[in-house]
């Protein structure tokens, strides 16, 4: 690194004198990589103690929603027996969350472009402990759906600012694998969920044991909170913004290292600081992307694929444990006592933590291969692998009883696979890319929004469309839907592999 004197004060050369009066972007300073004084430069990034402790709180969103919205899938059959609900009203417990992820990620979400990442960081972990200790007493139907509703707007404002407070942090060079690392917890939060349900059910075979599946994440969701508040805010944003004081002050927290690399850090003024204000001020920032030709490219593909991606996410994800139980024959809506009904969750449950375990591998790979092969292929290979996968378990339905089940698992576990492989994490990376950073909430919560269209649609109507058409038809459908998400990413393609945020907008 820099050659110091023996009092330990930093000597650089005339020539790094000279570069260290520059002005540079954010991201600049934090693509930078460290040099000794000789010029030469250190081949890899080296993040800093403050990079990894926002990536690290980046993970707990996705690990959270993971957790929640699957482990309703083993949940809400218990719901709906304390409280008597038809086949029509636990649609609305299914899909609670997901609407509220929904209306979370276009309305909280776009608030970070307002507000400040950070802020938007802390509020809605706050917001998601709120609900949750309310979804724990819950005593009406009506407060269940509301609390799962809120713990969605918590989940639906992370989408953005989570991958902000992390892309904005990191070099374009790891922001790929760095970003899906973080959303890889999503996977380990379906793990988790699942085996907790296991866990609670086996420890505590009763219709209110649903109650301490949900408690167990109180304690870990404060003690993120409170780490979210020693983080600084975004430099990225505060250019935008025109607060450049606060900007270079936000950068030196983010990359302080030991020793100091860089000496000094002066950055770049965004030229249409004030402008930007203004226009953010007299119309709203989805306005200004639809009415930019650029923008609204990336609309199309950040949105229409992660909406299609959802249908086979939620659909088969949340209703795994329903498909398992038919086909291993535990099907629980005839169970004759409630001893009954909770062996036959616990065995579902099972079989469904065997299939989930694919998703941990599907975004291992992902990360790996993210930065080299690119998000876009990886994305469409991803779409073409899970509509293989879901023929593949439709064709298992199709068969008798003893032949079925290889096929079934199979089929389903190759889907888990190659949708965290694919569009699954693909989806999440590029929405939070493709976007300048004054929109980048707006456009980034604008397609989680639309893609919870198809959660929320598939979580209400695949136990009606279950019972009408059958799990064939319904996979067959969905397989579908997998082809054309792979066409609309290719003709829709953006690829910022390798690209500063920097180069968008």
């Amino acid at each position: 690194m820099e050659r110091n004197e023996p009092d330990g004060t930093p000597n650089p050369s005339l020539a790094e004198n000279a570069r260290f009066s520059e002005h540079h972007s954010a991201d600049y300073y934090i693509d930078e990589t460290p040099v000794w004084c000789d010029g030469t430069s250190i081949p890899q990034n080296i993040f800093t103690p403050m990079q990894w402790r926002i990536w690290w709180l980046a993970t707990a969103g996705k690990f959270f929603e993971g957790m929640i919205v699957f482990m309703t899938g083993v949940s809400h059959i218990l719901i709906a027996k304390e409280f008597g609900l038809t086949a029509f009203s636990m649609g609305f417990v299914t899909s609670a969350t997901l609407f509220g992820i929904l209306v979370g990620a276009i309305t909280l979400g776009g608030l970070s472009d307002h507000y400040g990442r950070r802020k938007m960081f802390i509020a809605e972990m706050i917001m998601f402990i709120f609900f949750l200790v309310i979804l724990t007493f819950a005593d009406s139907y009506l407060v269940i759906v509301i609390s799962l509703f809120g713990l969605g707007l918590a989940l639906g404002c992370d989408y953005p600012t989570a991958h902000m407070m992390i892309s904005e942090s990191m070099a374009s060079r790891m922001r790929g694998r760095l970003v899906l690392g973080a959303f890889s917890f999503q996977a380990v939060g379906i793990l988790v969920g699942t085996g907790l349900a296991f866990l609670v059910l086996s420890w505590y075979p009763s219709l209110e044991a649903w109650r301490y599946m949900y408690a167990a994440a109180i304690v870990p969701a404060i003690l993120i909170t409170i780490g979210r508040f020693y983080i600084p805010e975004s430099a990225m944003w505060l250019l935008a913004k025109g607060r450049m004081p606060e900007a270079e002050k936000s950068i030196s927290q983010l990359l302080k290292r030991d020793p100091p690399y860089p000496s000094r850090f002066l950055l770049k003024s965004v030229a249409t600081a004030e402008t930007n204000e203004k226009k953010i001020g007299e119309l709203s920032s989805i306005k200004h992307l639809l009415q930019d030709k650029n923008s609204r490219k990336a609309i199309k593909l950040s949105s229409i694929p992660w909406f299609l991606q959802d249908l086979g996410t939620y659909g088969v994800g949340i209703f795994t444990p329903v498909i398992l139980a038919n086909v291993l024959g535990y099907a629980s809506p005839h169970a004759h006592s409630i001893s009954e009904l909770i062996h036959n969750k616990v065995e579902a449950a099972k079989g469904a933590a065997l299939i989930d375990v694919m998703l941990v591998v599907g975004v291992i790979l992902a990360i790996i291969f993210v930065d080299r092969v690119g998000r876009i292929r990886l994305q469409v290979l991803g779409f073409l692998g899970c509509a293989l996968g879901l023929l593949i378990a439709a064709y298992g339905e199709s068969l008798n009883t003893s032949q079925q089940l290889p096929f079934i698992f199979g089929g389903l576990m190759l889907f888990n696979l190659m949708n965290n492989l694919g569009p699954n994490s693909q989806t999440y990376l590029i929405a939070g890319e493709v976007f300048p950073t004054r929109y980048r909430g707006a456009g980034a919560g604008l397609a989680a929004s639309v893609s919870k269209f198809g959660g929320v649609a598939i979580a209400f109507f695949f136990p009606i469309l279950l019972s009408d058409i059958g799990a064939s038809m319904l996979l067959n459908a969905l397989a579908v839907t997998s082809l054309i998400g792979a066409v609309i990413t290719w003709k829709y393609r953006i690829e910022m592999t390798g690209k500063s945020l920097d180069d968008v907008g």
